[in-house]
């Protein structure tokens, strides 16, 4: 039938025939879970894809309604960018803005609650130090002229601004830039408030950096009333005076409350100086800035001409203070040093005995400004610092600086500075504690440790030489062979042993001094070979006793005694090798005509800072010039200004006293004919007054600590000794 005929397949394709097996059952084919996964994987990637395509096209279509053209295209690319660029600043005054944090993470600094009276070495009052809190004196107290003269002449604008003054830095700048050089400055009083609290006077950008964030924190935590406040009675106004209360007290002996508008003017003239300015040092100086403070309140229209005229006929006059400066650079150490001291003392108010003589003070000042000023131009150096110690361990002098008016912070016991060549003593000590000699033979070649190959001073090289002669040399490959053999370790112990208290790092370099210290530092290792082997027994403090004059501390009796750190055989031997640097070694300009003088010189790399550190029998002293930025000098070494400025002090200091031989040295002294080649064109050196020896001085104080400890007498005790005077008072 033609419906049962075969259906044809169609062309091109093949026919399968399925056979089913009578037995069996066919099983259905079933698809895999995995591919309906990856099924609904793809669909709900079309889907998203899909989607967010078409939520786009919607969110381009809306924003062409805002399309800018043209100027408005401009401002809004401006706009734009300088969101972006505001962010990306806010991240780094948030970086840069992080010193401040820490510095005012406990709030403003304290005020100390001591009270100290500093004697000098004979029982000379020399200054003061700590003011208490109930000392300082309200603003809503002090007159309205002196206020008016320090905003005058600090900060006109102080109470419009919040803490930089912008308008008043642009001025600044245009002023300076017109004279050709600083004549005006652009820090607020906020900005000054906060380097006097939390930073120190070096002129970096750091310092800068900090100080701006400073003053915006200030700003916000105190009002501008007390921020005016707080500055008046903690700045330094010269002659040891901190605050307006203090200073009006040193200078016209009189409160603050009550000091007249020439008196205010001059008080407010010392701000910007307070050595230059100081009345009592240079009054024609203070009479003229008193003048400059006054036409500054006619311009500020604070007061009128007619107003200022009497004070400009009648200039104040300080109290006579005498010319003797403020050792105000021993005071802060000594001060430090007595709440030390007190730190577990339940007094609070102290008369200090100190170890300060007045006369090395003023030789070390002389040399350090006279060397300044004949040669800091030649050598491009701007600061230097000096510390003398007596044999004992007495601190007798310090230098922190030229000025303390100009700055405050102590270059002499704050300020780290590699020590060069200086450091090499300890290397050379503790090879002399290892058993070796100062005849002993070493290799003066090329030497490299890991990566690092140092050379010599003149890239040359003396092969065989003694130890000796290569410390005369400063020699630096032998240097760090010492140390080497000896170990870093040992030569970070021995001066820490000797004194030092700066962090030593104790690394390959440190043989050749990069690590740094403190001029303070030096001079207490230093002494150490003065002393023999013991310890330098270092200390500014010699008495501490209340207002009532009971004794409370004596460091001859609650210091430690002193303890040997370098043996006999090896003090020897530094000694006699420390003593030939001045005869043919690199410090020849520290050679003495009347003693023997012994020490090391050292140079840094670029030349950036200077050393000597040298002693005597009678005293240790140690040298440095730099600059506080750390820009190279003018090629100066450790045996130009460092050790001229050592020999013009010890030149003087060792004038009408009893001199000392240097531990284990036998050499003969030198006749006071020789004479020591002065520096060219070098002034005449100073002369010490005269004094009385160390021997009267013993008895003399022998018979004021007699006196002191001895018992009073009775009321009947004194009547009886009063009538064997006066036989004849019985009878009247």
């Amino acid at each position: 039938m033609r419906g049962n005929r075969p259906r044809a397949d169609p062309p091109g394709r093949d026919r399968v025939i399925v056979r089913r097996s009578p037995d069996r059952k066919t099983k259905r084919w079933v698809p895999s879970r995995l591919i309906e996964i990856d099924a609904w994987i793809d669909s709900s990637l079309w889907r998203f894809f899909h989607g967010s395509g078409g939520f786009w096209e919607r969110v381009t279509i809306f924003s062409r309604r805002f399309r800018a053209r043209g100027f408005k295209k401009a401002l809004v690319e401006l706009s734009c960018e300088g969101l972006t660029l505001g962010l990306g600043g806010l991240v780094v005054l948030y970086i840069l803005a992080q010193p401040a944090m820490q510095m005012t993470a406990n709030g403003l600094p304290r005020e100390t609650d001591y009270s100290v009276q500093f004697l000098d070495r004979h029982g000379v009052e020399i200054g003061r130090r700590g003011v208490l809190r109930s000392d300082s004196v309200p603003v809503d107290e002090m007159p309205d002229h002196f206020i008016k003269a320090v905003l005058a002449t600090e900060d006109r604008r102080f109470f419009e601004h919040w803490g930089i003054d912008f308008i008043g830095l642009f001025r600044a700048l245009g002023e300076n830039a017109r004279a050709g050089g600083v004549v005006q400055g652009g820090s607020t009083l906020t900005q000054q408030l906060a380097k006097n609290l939390f930073l120190t006077n070096e002129r970096t950008i750091d310092r800068k950096i900090n100080e701006a964030f400073l003053s915006l924190w200030l700003e916000s935590h105190l009002s501008k009333r007390q921020i005016l406040e707080t500055y008046l009675n903690r700045a330094y106004m010269g002659g040891g005076a901190f605050g307006a209360e203090s200073a009006a007290e040193f200078y016209f002996a009189k409160d603050i409350r009550d000091v007249s508008l020439s008196e205010g003017a001059m008080l407010a003239g010392l701000f910007k100086a307070p050595a230059k300015y100081a009345p009592h040092i240079n009054l024609p100086a203070a009479r003229g800035r008193a003048n400059e403070v006054l036409s500054n309140m006619v311009q500020a229209g604070f007061m009128t001409e007619g107003q200022v005229v009497a004070a400009r006929r009648q200039p104040a006059t300080a109290v006579d203070r005498g010319t003797v400066a403020s050792p105000d650079y021993f005071l802060d150490f000594a001060f430090a040093e007595v709440q030390r001291i007190a730190d577990k003392l339940p007094h609070r108010n102290f008369i200090a005995r100190t170890s300060f003589d007045s006369t090395i003070q003023a030789l070390a000042d002389e040399s350090i400004q006279y060397h300044l000023r004949q040669f800091g131009k030649t050598y491009n150096v701007d600061e230097g610092a000096m510390v003398v110690l007596d044999d004992d361990g007495g601190v007798r002098a310090i230098v922190g600086g030229p000025d303390y008016g100009v700055s405050q912070f102590n270059r002499a016991t704050k300020a780290l500075r590699q020590p060069g060549s200086s450091f090499k003593a300890y290397v050379y000590a503790a090879a002399m504690e290892a058993g070796m000699k100062p005849t002993d033979i070493v290799s003066d070649a090329p030497v490299t440790v890991g990566n690092w190959s140092p050379q010599n001073y003149g890239r040359s090289y003396s092969g065989r030489i003694s130890i000796a002669d290569a410390m005369a040399h400063s020699l630096n490959t032998v240097a760090v062979r010492l140390s080497q053999k000896v170990g870093m370790r040992k030569v970070t112990e021995l001066a820490k042993a000797f004194g030092v208290e700066s962090p030593l790092r104790g690394d390959k370099t440190m043989a050749l001094g990069t690590s740094e210290v403190t001029v303070m530092d030096q001079a207490t290792g230093y002494a150490v070979f003065a002393a023999g082997g013991m310890d330098s027994h270092r200390h500014a403090i010699m008495q501490l006793s209340d207002t009532n004059g009971d004794m409370l501390w004596d460091s001859g009796r609650d210091m430690p005694p002193r303890h040997r750190v370098l043996s006999e055989q090896a003090a020897k031997s530094m000694n006699e090798m420390l003593v030939q640097i001045p005869i043919r070694g690199t410090a020849r300009k520290a050679a003495l005509t009347m003693t023997l003088a012994a020490g090391k010189t050292g140079t840094t790399q670029s030349y950036r800072d200077g050393w000597f550190a040298g002693f005597t029998g009678n005293f240790t002293a140690a040298v440095w010039f730099g600059n506080d930025d750390f820009h190279p000098t003018n090629k100066l070494t450790g045996g130009a200004l460092p050790a001229m400025a050592w020999q013009r002090v010890m030149e003087a200091a060792h004038q009408g006293i009893e001199l000392k031989r240097i531990p284990y040295i036998d050499l003969p002294m030198p006749k006071p004919s020789e004479k020591v080649a002065a520096a060219e064109g070098a002034a005449p050196l100073p002369s010490r007054p005269p004094s009385l020896n160390g021997d009267t001085q013993k008895v003399l104080t022998s018979i004021s600590d007699a006196m002191r400890d001895a018992a009073p007498l009775s009321d009947e005790k004194l009547a009886s000794n009063a009538s064997t005077r006066n036989p004849d008072s019985r009878s009247r």
